[in-house]
């Protein structure tokens, strides 16, 4: 099963940090060995900033993370991209922990 964890994100950032690279690469090594999955990547953001905005850097974050894994071999036919801007939090709280758990990709199996 390809390891499906979220990756997160510093604040008003869509740049990848080391984290998220370990984790993208697994995700790679999971997706080579089922060259028949493709995946949803799904970007996210806290609260703060106008929805405009957050709906603009959830896509970043998405696209960011998908063009990492295209680096490392995968199809970008197999993956596809959108933003949920601040609409989904994981966390409903509004202090900086919440918040960094609320800035993050998920990847989501498409069948």
């Amino acid at each position: 099963m390809v390891a499906l964890e979220p990756i997160y994100f510093e604040f008003d950032k869509s740049n990848l940090r080391p984290d998220a690279i370990r984790t993208l690469n697994k995700k790679d090594e999971a997706l080579n060995k089922k060259p028949d999955m493709n995946v949803g990547v799904e970007g996210n953001c806290d609260e703060r900033g106008t929805n405009e905005y957050n709906m603009a850097l959830g896509e970043r974050r998405a696209v960011s993370a998908m063009k990492y894994l295209v680096t490392r071999g995968i199809a970008a036919d197999r993956m596809t991209t959108v933003s949920f801007g601040e609409e989904r939090p994981l966390d409903p709280g509004h202090n900086e922990a919440a918040r960094a758990k609320n800035r993050h990709d998920d990847f989501k199996v498409i069948e």
